[in-house]
């Protein structure tokens, strides 16, 4: 008898017990690496798509319309599919990742990319994954290992070399925007991660949108006003990626990667940005890359690897 209360006791905090990402099963984790890589794949594309976007719109206009048209998406599918209003616990976590990644660092980025190459700001994007995995393991509790924590930092050590020297070298008066804009949007990152273990991350981001609106709106009927717009075929689709690509699917990805392999390893997939945005650049805008590109995507994808081999 009490050995059959003992194993009805370790049934039942075998299932009280939340599973961490690292002891999902591997089709999850598989998955939620592929999710995170195309959330990726899709904030690559950003600082091009707002320099085609700058081309048109004034940097406030830009940054609020974005919002306000990802609010719009967001808020159609919330209404569509009925979602529940989240609980009250939920709401300072939410203005986090509204503070951090639907509208500082939009503007804090759009406001540098003003006078900054989209080389010279992907040394933000460099920083980010490193900068999110430390705020992960103060905000979350998590304890990546030794290993993890070198390749990391090797990672983030290789793409800010290779992106400093694809600017010159030289430090820029936009530096004050972009560092800011790093440490924001590594706590909207942390949290919407975090949240996105218990609610599903496209309604994560879709309610920090639809939280932005009484602040949004304005401000978008504001900066039409004062500052002009010219539409082009560019700043048109400039316009329409940051915010439906961006803004909102690009997000959505990558908060449900974020929930299901950890905060830590999801990050560091972002390695890879800054030379994709770099590519981007390239094909987009007409920039030059240097010949040490192939050398640091290499050395890149070899700490993402690690990264992800890694315990915890």
């Amino acid at each position: 008898m009490r050995e059959q209360s003992s194993a009805i006791d370790q049934i039942g905090i075998a299932v009280s017990t939340p599973r961490t990402p690292e002891q999902g099963p591997p089709a999850d984790r598989r998955s939620g690496t592929l999710q995170a890589a195309l959330g990726v794949t899709a904030f690559s594309l950003t600082f091009p798509a707002t320099a085609w976007g700058l081309e048109g719109f004034g940097p406030w206009s830009l940054v609020a319309v974005r919002s306000v048209l990802a609010a719009v998406i967001a808020g159609g599918c919330l209404l569509a599919l009925r979602v529940p209003v989240p609980a009250r616990r939920h709401w300072a976590g939410l203005a986090v990742v509204a503070a951090g990644v639907v509208l500082g660092f939009p503007l804090l980025t759009t406001l540098a990319l003003q006078t900054s190459t989209t080389a010279h700001a992907a040394v933000v994007v460099g920083l980010l994954p490193l900068t999110t995995a430390l705020l992960s393991a103060l905000r979350t509790g998590a304890r990546p290992s030794r290993m993890f924590w070198g390749a990391a930092l090797a990672g983030a050590a290789a793409v800010i070399a290779f992106t400093v020297q694809q600017s010159g070298g030289a430090l820029s008066s936009a530096d004050a925007y972009l560092f800011g804009a790093l440490l924001i949007c590594a706590a909207g990152y942390t949290e919407g991660g975090r949240l996105a273990r218990t609610m599903p991350g496209w309604q994560v981001i879709g309610w920090a949108l639809v939280l932005c609106l009484p602040l949004s709106v304005p401000g978008a009927l504001v900066a039409l006003s004062y500052e002009p717009v010219h539409l082009s075929a560019h700043s048109v689709a400039g316009l329409l990626w940051v915010a439906a690509g961006s803004q909102f699917l690009g997000l959505v990805v990558w908060y449900r990667g974020m929930a299901a392999i950890g905060i830590p390893k999801a990050s560091q997939l972002q390695l890879a940005q800054p030379l994709l945005t770099l590519v981007w650049s390239v094909l987009l805008l007409g920039e030059q890359l240097t010949p040490a590109a192939p050398l640091t995507a290499a050395a890149v994808l070899i700490c993402i690897a690690l990264t992800q081999r890694a315990r915890g």
